[in-house]
């Protein structure tokens, strides 16, 4: 094929080999393997876990099969095999690198069977030219793929921005949530669907398709492990009796079981003003310090429901990553202010993960949105004549 050298075929078959390796090693690590390697505090989600090893095992089956295109002389049977490669790669690589992408998104299960009306065409397309043995139609061909990939990115900037958002609103911790990152995935999905749309051909296409597959299943193994399960259920211990929120400090209007308010509902509604119970069981008590506190834990907390907790975050016009954050960082402030008078060592890192911060990154970025510049710059700006070694 292409004329190679036999150094040429021998370091193909062994680009086809570490790809076949790196596949199947990926596939057999995340079926047997339980904890994670890469976040071993990370709980990912299963059927994420699962739709990866799949889709790895069938890169590994695809790297098998166009290994002897390597080899093959004849334009025919390279042409066959290529078309009964294309033919697999419709039916299980392609869609099945659609569906990692949706279950990324844990906002909501999104319906797979678009995928298989999607790549139809493909499949029948192939199956034609493989019966009649003729690639006249690989052209139409590959200018669909490319409007799917063009089709699926759209999508997917739109879907990833509403996740976003879905996210701000119920939790307070994005670390190992966001999947911003998975526009990375996409890129290398896009590039690999516009070289093999292009038919470029010859040693470039086999070495760029090879090595984009090896990033492909690392990066794609990496964000598997430190991506957050959101479907496993968190709740607060039940409050003591003495603890509950009491009715007897609500208005008649406001309590939660009153037949004026939501029948025999022990919620608060959306005509509540929730803000004295987030001072009392939110900010006096520093609920906020909580690692991962999501809006449903608070709303448990406050004797409503995550649905009108979150209806009066959007009246306040903020979100409750917002809210959660803007106390975070008072406290952080409050606690750097006591450190300075009292002239105690500290770090930022310290203060920040005594104001509910699992990680400084994290503090860092939502301390810059709120304050407008970053930690180190404004610890000097508020003590310019504290001895910096102190907050180093």
């Amino acid at each position: 094929m292409f004329g190679q050298t036999p150094l040429v075929v021998i370091l193909l078959f062994m680009l086809y080999a570490v790809g076949t390796a790196v596949a199947a090693i990926a596939c057999v690590y995340l079926l047997l393997r339980r904890g994670n390697a890469f976040a071993p505090d990370v709980v990912t989600p299963p059927r994420l876990r699962r739709w990866t090893a799949v889709f790895f095992a069938f890169m590994a089956v695809g790297h098998v099969w166009y290994m002897p295109t390597v080899v093959l002389t004849s334009e025919d049977d390279i042409m066959l095999c290529m078309l009964i490669g294309a033919l697999l790669d419709c039916i299980t690589v392609i869609p099945l690198a659609i569906v990692i992408l949706f279950c990324m998104l844990q906002d909501r299960r999104r319906p797979l069977w678009p995928i298989a009306v999607a790549v139809a065409p493909l499949v029948v397309t192939l199956v034609v030219s493989i019966i009649t043995r003729n690639d006249d139609l690989v052209g139409p061909l590959r200018v669909y793929l490319l409007l799917l990939g063009i089709v699926l990115t759209i999508y997917m900037v739109r879907a990833v921005r509403e996740y976003g958002r879905w996210l701000r609103d119920n939790y307070a911790d994005l670390e190992h949530k966001e999947v911003g990152q998975s526009f990375v995935v996409l890129a290398i999905i896009l590039l690999m669907f516009g070289i093999y749309a292009s038919g470029v051909g010859g040693l470039a296409y086999e070495y760029v398709v090879q090595v984009c597959g090896i990033v492909l299943i690392c990066y794609l193994l990496w964000r598997v492990e430190t991506l957050s399960d959101l479907s496993i259920a968190h709740t607060l211990p039940l409050p003591a009796e003495e603890d509950a929120v009491p009715s007897a400090n609500l208005s008649p209007s406001d309590d939660p079981g009153s037949s004026d308010n939501l029948g025999s509902s022990d919620k608060l509604g959306p005509s509540d003003d929730l803000g004295p119970l987030l001072k009392q069981y939110c900010i006096d008590t520093q609920l906020y310090l909580q690692n991962d506190l999501t809006l449903a834990q608070l709303a448990q907390a406050i004797g409503s429901n995550r649905t009108y907790l979150g209806q009066y975050f959007s009246r306040q016009d903020t979100t409750y990553n917002a809210y959660i954050n803007n106390l975070r960082i008072h406290h952080f402030i409050s606690l750097y202010h006591e450190a300075v008078a009292a002239r105690r060592p500290f770090t930022a890192q310290q203060l920040a993960s005594e104001s509910g911060y699992r990680s400084y990154s994290t503090f860092s970025l939502a301390f810059k949105q709120r304050m407008g510049q970053s930690v180190t710059a404004w610890m000097h700006d508020s003590a310019p004549d504290y001895n910096a070694d102190a907050a180093s």
